[in-house]
């Protein structure tokens, strides 16, 4: 298993959370995602095997959000 913290921006609010949550833990391997609202930062605990940082990147940016 591997985490990563990736910075994003343009989220504000509660919805911002659930749809990066929902998005990016609907990708398989993906164990658990936590959003950091005032950090700008989403930690995505996940299988290297099964998904990959370049796909959890493109689940954020497809939410409507900007990876840094």
């Amino acid at each position: 298993m591997m985490v990563e913290t990736v910075k994003v921006q343009g989220m504000s609010c509660g919805h911002c959370v659930n749809s990066v949550e929902t998005g990016v833990g609907e990708l398989e391997g993906v164990l658990s995602v936590t959003v950091d609202l005032k950090k700008g930062e989403v930690a995505v605990d996940y299988d290297p095997g099964k998904t990959s940082l370049n796909e959890i990147q493109e689940a954020i940016e497809e939410q409507g959000y900007d990876v840094v």
